[in-house]
């Protein structure tokens, strides 16, 4: 028989036994995006790094092989979309911006297909503003403020009817940034319950015992004696309230609930178990420590369940972390330049001697582009894990303000750690897989007189051209597949079909790779200040120069290294049909010229096996291509012309898509890739899908002699370097340099890493360029 004790004991264990065996099945990774610039001409191109990370320790991860990168706008809707490619945790791309967008701010997101199995507020997201001056501007004028954002986060979650809590706010206005103020919370006879003002940010806190029968309203008086009127959250009448205490060395934590029995703390820090108790609420209350040196660096997630093992109540505690910071040091040849001057830039990590894999953006500074910008140590450490914006959130980490700090946590409320996805349906269910190898496209195949899928069928995806790419799957029981896709680069046209002898009404569909899922997260409104009208002429001025006589070396893509043989890899025999006397029918160039392909007719349908060392390959048909493209009847093969073929190839093996196996292969290949006539099964499914982005290189003009120096080319150029993977040596160092533009003014070079200890940070350097004429 069970005490209560061991009742108690029993359901804690429960508790722990379901966080521990999900976290040693799920990964949790995120993901740093690092881009050259916060702000972009129409017509630019924004360049960016990233970085994929364990979240369980930081550190980077050697895991999904595609990034999904997209800008969205205020509506979620994407202008821009792409698939990063990933190598040994990092990979980089760019996107141009097109000219028909409009002037905003944008949200730039990145996410890994497993990480679409949870919640959009994990995937990594950041601003950045867009301006398009060939379109109509307006400059921000002087205008009546809009009411300020005002919010309220009970401790723990809640307002409770009759338990004492803590509750904090946060208030900000349209620019998203906190304001001052003096506030009040009044109750429905018009008594004044408490006062408070922000510490810092427009955060702070006041403590509050609320009585359900009292209506409250909380009255802020801003500047200018403007009064502003909110409502705090909705009062429950039963439930649980939490308070924590810093005492120290140790956390008080007070529990408090309308109901009795035993409840279950758990204190985690990124996936692991710092302390766990059990409390007893017999007297309505409960009180526990912990010591703060159990608890890992970084964000703490607090949590409290009941009796029944629900989570009832959470906040967040976050111990700065210690010696985690890459301590970089950058510097510039000097502090002053000429137009067209060589900059050389030395790079040393201070505190790590593992290599740092390392970004650099060197820019013009001014009332557009910002000085001041988001490390990737305090994204990992601090902005990853929270909802919505964190304003200057360097202050937080660098500083010693222990009660602004403690604010934000308690503003952020519940984490993003989600303990329904911990539910064993939900670790069982995880619909999409984690893409180790490469792209993985999805897909339903389904009668379309009845709309449900067809299983256990084979599906062919092609990509027809100079090099013929082919992918297979197996349909499931739903209809659905799914096939990875190696080295899939750039736009193309793929061909989707079944695998059958005959044509099919059987019809294919693919699936979008990217998310419909989308965080809560808004975006502040962009007004142009007046005095920006310099800058931006500036940069305007810059983007239609390097458009008028760059556009080729800025815009370029290239594709990279990749193996050109992904269908035959050398083994096919290769018949170039003008080596042969020209026949007027395929049957007769198969017959004569093909030794390998044996032709034969069952009543009207002509049937090929392939000869392998002399012997037949079973009495499976071979898989046959035309210009790449799958066709399954043979009547079609002996119908086409061959004088519009070039070559036939035929592989005498068995050949081998994915699990499946094909009893040999027989391609033509036609002189224009137009098909020679051949059609295809009118119910293929034939339509453009991207596969990873191209590459680009960064531009950057070298002047190195008189001649480059007086060239009367114009180089207006803002954005003077980029480079995404530079890493340090054995010596922690590392090197690099450019030329500076024509555009003088002020400069600052941007350095972001992380090293393969873990260690992240971020270094600036700064100097000017001068004209040449008037140094």
């Amino acid at each position: 028989m069970l005490t209560g004790t061991s009742l108690y004991a029993q359901g804690l264990d429960e508790v722990l036994a379901h966080f521990r065996k999900y976290t040693q099945i799920v990964v949790q990774e995120k993901l740093y995006v690092n881009t050259d610039r916060t702000t972009y001409m129409a017509g630019e191109l924004l360049w960016f790094k990233v970085y994929d990370i364990n979240a369980a320790d930081n550190k980077l991860m050697d895991a999904g092989k595609v990034v999904y990168t997209e800008i969205l706008d205020k509506d979620n809707n994407p202008i821009l979309q792409g698939k990063t490619a990933m190598k040994a945790s990092t990979g980089d791309g760019s996107f141009y911006i097109p000219v028909s967008v409009t002037t905003g701010t944008y949200k730039l997101r990145a996410y890994t297909n497993w990480m679409k199995n949870f919640s959009a507020d994990k995937y990594f997201e950041k601003a950045i503003t867009i301006i398009n001056p060939l379109k109509q501007l307006t400059f921000q004028t002087a205008v009546a403020a809009p009411a300020h954002d005002i919010q309220f986060f009970p401790e723990g979650g809640n307002l409770v009817n009759g338990l004492t809590s803590k509750v904090a706010y946060r208030v900000v206005g349209s620019d998203g940034k906190g304001v001052d103020f003096y506030g009040a919370i009044i109750n429905r006879n018009n008594d004044t319950v408490a006062r408070f003002k922000p510490h810092h940010f427009g955060m702070g806190t006041f403590m509050l015992k609320p009585d359900a029968i009292n209506g409250y309203r909380a009255v802020l008086k801003f500047a200018g004696n403007k009064t502003e009127t909110a409502a705090l959250p909705t009062i429950a009448p039963n439930g649980y309230a939490l308070l924590v205490a810093d005492e120290g060395a140790q956390l008080k934590i007070t529990v408090s609930g309308t109901h009795t029995g035993q409840v279950y703390l758990i204190a985690h820090t990124r996936n692991t178990i710092d302390e766990a108790k059990s409390i007893d609420l017999n007297s309505g209350q409960g009180i526990v420590t912990i010591d703060k040196s159990k608890l890992g660096e970084g964000i703490s997630y607090i949590t409290l369940f009941n009796s029944e093992r629900q989570p009832v109540c959470e906040r967040l505690y976050m111990k700065r972390p210690t010696g985690e910071k890459l301590e970089l040091s950058a510097i510039a040849s000097a502090p002053e330049y000429v137009s067209r001057k060589k900059v050389d830039v030395s790079v040393a990590v201070k505190n790590d001697v593992s290599p740092a894999n390392i970004s650099v953006a060197v820019y013009r500074v001014d009332s557009l582009q910002s000085a001041d910008p988001e490390s990737i140590y305090t994204n990992l450490w601090l902005t990853s894990e929270l909802r919505g914006n964190v304003e200057s959130p360097e202050y937080y980490l660098n500083g010693n303000d222990d009660e602004a700090l403690d604010n934000l946590m308690l503003v952020h409320g519940w984490s993003k750690f989600n303990w329904d996805e911990m539910s064993p349906s939900s670790v069982a269910g995880f619909k999409y897989l984690p893409e180790y190898d490469g792209h993985i496209v999805t897909g339903k195949l389904f009668d379309p007189k009845t709309q449900t899928g067809v299983a256990n069928k084979r599906v062919l995806l092609t990509v027809p051209g100079r090099r013929v790419q082919l992918y297979n799957a197996v349909t499931g029981n739903d209809g659905n597949f799914f096939m990875l896709t190696r080295d899939f680069v750039g736009t193309n046209e793929i061909v989707v079909q079944p695998r059958l002898e005959q044509d099919t009404l059987l019809k294919a569909q693919i699936n979008t790779s990217f998310s419909d899922h989308y965080s809560a997260n808004k975006l502040s409104e962009f007004n142009l200040p007046k005095e920006s009208y310099s800058a931006l002429s500036i940069h305007n001025l810059s983007m239609q120069i390097q458009n008028l006589y760059s556009i080729e070396k800025v815009r370029r893509e290239y594709m990279p290294a990749i193996d050109t043989t992904a269908v035959f890899s050398g083994l096919q025999k290769e018949y170039l049909l003008d080596n042969y006397v020209r026949f007027t029918t395929m049957e007769e160039v198969l017959r004569e010229i093909t030794r390998e392909v044996i032709v034969g007719k069952v009543k009207d349908q002509f049937r090929f096996r392939i000869l392998n060392n002399d012997y037949y390959m079973e009495s499976n048909q071979p898989l046959m291509l035309y210009d790449g493209i799958p066709v399954y009847n043979q009547n079609k093969i002996i119908a086409a012309d061959p004088l519009k073929v070039r070559k036939v190839d035929v592989i005498p093996a068995i050949y081998y898509l994915g699990t499946e196996k094909e009893y040999g292969l027989l391609s033509f290949t036609t002189f224009k890739g137009d098909l020679g006539g051949v059609e295809i099964d009118p119910h293929a499914l034939v339509m453009d899908y991207e596969g990873m982005q191209l590459k680009r290189s960064f531009f950057s003009p070298v002047y190195e002699t008189e001649s480059q120096i007086s060239s009367h080319l114009p180089d207006a150029r803002t954005l003077l370097y980029w480079s995404p993977d530079i890493t340090t040596d054995a010596s922690g160092k590392a090197n690099f340099g450019f030329y500076t533009s024509d555009q003088s003014g002020k400069y600052i070079g941007v350095i972001q890493g992380i090293s393969t200890s873990g260690k992240a940070g971020m270094q600036t350097f700064n100097f000017e360029v001068k004209d040449r004429a008037n140094p």
